[in-house]
C-alpha cells in the first residue's frame, strides 16, 4: 500500500520505519529539509530484534508528490502542527484518500473543515484513534527506538458514513484498529489529556528543579495516580453520557494490566529510560498539546454532556495560573468550533454525515 508519513516527530519516524519495513511504500514529509538529509540515507529502527537500516520509498520536503496518490496519509503530528498541514496537504488531496491522526483530539473534523475552507472538495475520511502506535523515541538523526506496539487502537472516523472504507484501509497498516464511532468517540479515547496534565501539575517542582526527571517513574506515585483514575473517570463519564459504548480503555489498564492500547505498557516504557529527558513546564507537547489543546478539548465536551468534572477543570485552571492565561474555552473547545449549542441530534448528524 502507499502510504504518506507527515511529520518528523517520534510517532512520525517510528511508523515510516515500521511499515516501511512491512513492505509498505512509505513516503514521508517534513519541513525540515536539513533533517530530511538524514533520512533518506534510511532510517534506523531499534526494537526488541535489534537494530537495522529500513529504507523509505521517497523522503521530501514537498508535500504534494507525498500526499498525492497515497491511500492511507498517516499525521502523527502535535494538534498544534494540524492546522498548517491541513492547509498544506489540501490541494493535494483526492477522493478516496484517507488521514490517519493517531491521536488526533478532534483534529479529524478540525482538519476537515481547513481543507474545506481551502476550497478542496474531494471525499475524504478522516480518522482518529487514542494513542499513537508506538511507545517511541527518536535517537538520533535517523535512529528511532520503538519499546511497544499498540495492540488496541479505537478509531473514530469522520464523517463516520465513511467509517468500513477507513477502517478498511487503516487496519492494512494497523490490524489492532477497530471502530468505536464517530470522531468526537475517537477523540474521547484520547489519552493524553488524561495521563500527562496530572503528571506535569503534581511534578512541576522537580521538573523545574532537576535538568531529567521521569515523570512516569519517579513521578507517578500513588497521590498523582489518584487524580490520573478521578480524570479518567470523568472522561469515561462524558463518554457514557454521550451515548458511546465501551469498551472505554480506563487508564488504569495502563497501570495495572494488559487490557490497555499498548498491553503491559507502563512496567516497559519505565524500563525503557528513554522518557528520563528534560520537559519544559511551559512549552512541552504535554503542556501546549494534551493540556491547553486535549484537556480544553475534554472539559468543554463534559459542559456538553452536563457531566461534573471537577478534576479536568481544576487542572485547567491550576495550569493557567502559571501560564498566566485562561485555558477553558481555547479554540478546539466545543464553544471554540461553534457546536456547544447544537441539539444532540444536530450533533449526532453532523458527524455523520460531514
Amino acid at each position: 500500500m502507499k502510504i504518506a508519513i507527515l511529520g518528523g516527530g517520534n510517532g512520525c519516524y517510528a511508523a515510516a520505519a515500521d511499515l516501511a519495513e512491512a513492505g509498505h511504500e512509505v513516503r514521508l514529509w517534513r519541513r525540515d529539509a536539513q533533517a530530511l538529509a538524514e533520512a533518506a540515507q534510511g532510517l534506523l529502527l531499534k526494537d526488541q530484534a535489534g537494530l537495522r537500516e529500513v529504507r523509505l520509498a521517497q523522503v521530501s520536503a514537498d508535500i504534494a508528490p507525498v500526499v498525492r496518490g497515497a491511500e492511507l496519509i498517516v499525521a502523527p503530528v502535535p494538534a498544534t502542527a494540524q492546522a498548517d498541514i491541513a492547509r498544506a496537504m489540501a490541494p493535494h488531496l483526492s477522493d478516496g484518500q484517507v488521514v490517519f491522526l493517531p491521536p488526533g483530539t478532534f483534529g479529524s473534523y478540525v482538519m476537515a473543515g481547513l481543507v474545506r475552507e481551502a476550497g478542496c472538495r474531494a471525499d475524504v475520511a478522516w480518522a482518529e484513534t487514542g494513542t499513537l502506535p508506538y511507545l517511541a523515541r527518536k535517537q538520533g538523526p535517523r535512529e528511532v527506538r520503538i519499546t511497544m506496539r499498540a495492540v488496541r487502537l479505537p478509531t473514530g472516523v469522520y464523517p463516520q458514513r465513511r467509517e468500513a472504507h477507513a477502517i478498511e484501509v487503516i487496519r492494512r497498516a494497523y490490524p489492532a484498529v477497530h471502530a468505536c464511532g464517530d470522531a468526537l468517540s475517537g477523540a474521547l479515547m484520547n489519552a493524553g489529556p488524561v495521563i500527562h496534565p496530572p503528571l506535569m501539575v503534581m511534578n512541576a517542582a522537580p521538573l523545574q528543579h532537576f535538568e531529567r526527571w521521569d515523570i512516569h517513574n519517579e513521578g507517578t506515585q500513588r497521590a498523582v495516580r489518584a487524580v490520573t483514575d478521578r480524570l479518567d473517570q470523568e472522561r469515561i463519564a462524558v463518554r457514557e453520557a454521550l451515548d458511546y459504548a465501551g469498551p472505554h480503555y480506563p487508564l488504569s489498564d495502563h497501570y495495572l494490566n494488559d487490557r490497555w492500547m499498548y498491553g503491559d505498557s507502563h512496567r516497559q516504557l519505565v524500563e525503557s529510560g528513554d522518557w528520563r529527558e528534560h520537559i519544559d513546564l511551559y512549552s512541552h507537547r504535554y503542556i501546549t498539546e494534551d493540556t491547553e489543546t486535549g484537556l480544553c478539548f475534554l472539559a468543554s465536551a463534559a459542559r456538553y454532556a452536563g457531566v461534573d468534572a471537577p478534576v479536568a477543570h481544576g487542572l485547567l485552571a491550576l495550569v493557567g495560573a502559571f501560564l498566566g492565561r485562561d485555558l477553558r474555552s481555547g479554540p478546539r473547545s466545543l464553544e471554540g468550533l461553534g457546536m456547544a449549542t447544537l441539539s444532540r441530534e444536530a450533533l449526532k448528524q453532523r458527524l455523520q454525515d460531514g
